[in-house]
């Protein structure tokens, strides 16, 4: 299994596809596994990294509290690890918040920046969330878990679809890694003291932000935010779709982000 030391964590990490790189960090409590609807569109094009951040998946746990800043240092050495002197980013939830820090770490690195269903800013409402959210993953069980998910993660037209979030739930809880309690409270942790807002104006690369219309989440005001924030990033939201946009609207997301690189492949080609 493909293993590399990044940071001082041991990450889980797999390339498929040939092409420009393009680098996935996904959100809280998720491993690779939840971009299992956008590799076969993304690997087409572009040679697709995808990983289990610290604390989650196959990578390797830690003991202690961390900022959203250590993932993104994580991430950052994988990229380094792998060669990757450039590439695009897409960030999805704290996947976002991971991407904006490694963005303004390391600008120069970053050929494109996509950010989906994800915040600036949340003080103390984020800081408390995140403590709730926290305390009733070492209470729950794993399956209770997953359900108190599924009604954050998906629509109301998801769950009217026959079979729908029966497959989801299925697919969550079949997860031959799922996430220890204990490195969900510390992800939860890290997202709630997450703050770019002062510095996300110096973003110069192309920026691509993405809401979701209803997303209780990670509401889509927080996506516009971003997005009037840093200079020229264009804009687009999902109708009606909730927090998980890459499972309930994986076609309308992926098209959302390749068409997006495509169109700046095409000018940088120009």
């Amino acid at each position: 299994m493909p293993f590399l030391e990044a940071n001082g964590q041991n990450l889980y990490y797999e390339q498929h596809g040939e092409g420009e790189p393009l680098f996935c960090v996904m959100g809280l409590g998720a491993d690779h596994l939840s971009w299992m609807l956008q590799l076969p569109a993304f690997s087409k094009r572009y040679r697709t990294t995808i990983f289990d951040n610290r604390d989650v998946g196959q990578s390797s746990y830690v003991e202690g509290n961390y900022e959203v800043t250590d993932m993104a240092a994580d991430a950052l050495a994988l990229a380094d690890e792998l060669e990757l002197d450039s590439f695009h980013l897409l960030g999805v939830s704290m996947g976002g918040a991971i991407s904006q820090e490694l963005a303004l770490a390391s600008p120069e690195r970053v050929r494109t920046l996509s950010l989906a269903v994800t915040w600036a800013y949340g003080g103390e409402f984020a800081r408390y969330q995140s403590a709730i959210m926290g305390k009733d993953a070492m209470r729950l069980t794993f399956e209770e878990q997953v359900d108190r998910f599924l009604l954050l993660l998906l629509s109301e037209d998801y769950f009217d679809q026959p079979g729908a979030v029966d497959m989801a739930r299925n697919i969550l809880l079949s997860n031959p890694n799922p996430q220890k309690p204990e490195g969900f409270a510390r992800q939860a942790d890290a997202c709630g003291r997450h703050d770019t807002r002062d510095r996300l104006a110096s973003l110069e690369m192309p920026v691509n932000v993405i809401g979701a219309e209803h997303d209780i989440l990670v509401p889509v005001w927080k996506s516009k935010e971003i997005a009037e924030t840093i200079p020229g990033a264009t804009y687009t939201v999902l109708e009606r779709a909730a927090h998980g946009v890459q499972i309930e609207r994986a076609e309308q997301f992926n098209a959302a982000v390749l068409d997006f690189l495509a169109a700046r492949s095409e000018l940088a080609a120009a």
